[in-house]
């Protein structure tokens, strides 16, 4: 018998645990469907690991992280933690967990829903038929460069930060969004900054090598401030765009706002370890404990995860089925409801979606 699909999930902060139970009830139910055996243990992760182990990681989530076969995390965040040392607040667990799994791409769905058309600030006829993903270089560039620093000494204070790219580091990721590509449309579009940075120059010679590997896939490289233009102008043109870490987070949060809900949108982390699935909504503090967020971000990240962790392209498909259902019936969270409306709740929407993968 094949062994059980090993997962730690870490709710974490603000509509974290919400989001997740969600998330967990359309999980058990596509793998009683598909027969896949899962097996979860949870643990503390951010600002409510500090609060009971004193550290965002502790040990045993650490532990428990490195043993797994995939990791779900719900969301980290609290402002409680602004009067917390920089080393103990949840981002810094956020960043070594992704370091210790070594994740290097970041894979993030964008795409249209007809029944959401309206709700996009762009006009439905453009929106329509929007399709794309986004494969960001999640472990190198400004956010990781060495030297960094502020200095405070002179008349006027001055900061560093870095950018470096290695060969290996750019190969890596487009190798990954090359194969994503394969397994969509053929298309790929790798963004850069060449005409005035080195690194982008380095990007954009390294990926034109990759792409020769991958004949059947149409490489176009595109300056970055056009392909924000152009993700306004054109969104249903991209298939998959290829970035690194600034330029990715940047045009991630865009395609976002497109779709009409940050709350929609689902993450795949991959890399030499265990792979890291979480929606990209954040722990909205604000709203935590209400039970009106949108779980659907969690429950499409869920896919991912049965999709590359568990190598269940069905059952990643049903569920994305189920969500898009669930949609064209009219179900609406807080965010997403027009006026005369109903809003529904977090719970209501995670029942929705199980029953109609039935």
């Amino acid at each position: 018998m094949k062994s059980p699909l090993r997962l730690a999930i870490l709710p974490g902060d603000g509509i974290g645990p919400e989001v997740t139970d969600a998330a967990l009830l359309v999980l058990h139910a596509a793998a009683e469907q598909f027969g896949i055996r899962v097996e979860t243990e949870t643990h503390p992760i951010g600002y409510a690991a500090f609060q009971q182990a004193g550290h965002p990681l502790p040990p045993k989530t650490r532990e428990a992280v490195l043993g797994a076969d995939a990791v779900f995390l719900g969301a980290v965040g609290d402002p409680r933690s602004d009067e917390i040392p920089p080393h103990l607040r949840p981002e810094a667990g956020l960043l070594e967990l992704r370091k210790i799994l070594d994740c290097f791409a970041n894979l993030r769905p964008a795409r249209t829903y007809e029944a959401l058309a309206e709700a996009s600030p762009l006009r439905p006829e453009r929106i329509r038929g929007m399709d794309f993903l986004i494969v960001r270089e999640l472990a190198g560039g400004l956010y990781y460069g060495e030297p960094r620093s502020i200095d405070r000494k002179g008349p006027e204070a001055e900061a560093v930060n870095t950018l470096r790219y290695s060969t290996q580091e750019i190969r890596r990721v487009a190798r990954v969004a090359f194969g994503a590509a394969q397994r969509r449309r053929g298309s790929l579009v790798s963004v850069d900054k060449a005409n005035v940075l080195e690194t982008s120059r380095l990007w954009r010679e390294v990926v034109t090598e990759v792409g020769r590997d991958f004949q059947d896939v149409r490489l176009e490289h595109m300056l970055v401030d056009r392909a924000a233009m152009e993700l306004v102008l054109r969104p249903g043109y991209f298939d998959v765009i290829l970035t690194e870490n600034l330029f990715g987070d940047i045009l991630s949060d865009e395609a976002a706002a497109l779709t009409g809900s940050i709350g929609l949108m689902s993450s795949a982390s991959l890399g030499t370890g265990a792979g890291l699935y979480e929606p990209v909504h954040g722990s909205a503090p604000d709203i935590a404990g209400r039970g009106i967020a949108n779980p659907l971000g969690a429950i499409l990240s869920m896919a991912l995860l049965l999709e590359h962790s568990a190598e269940r392209t069905d059952a990643a498909r049903a569920i994305e089925a189920a969500v898009e259902s669930v949609l064209g019936a009219g179900m609406r969270t807080a965010e997403l409801a027009r006026k005369g409306e109903r809003a529904v709740g977090t719970q209501e929407v995670a029942e929705a979606v199980r029953r109609a993968l039935g």
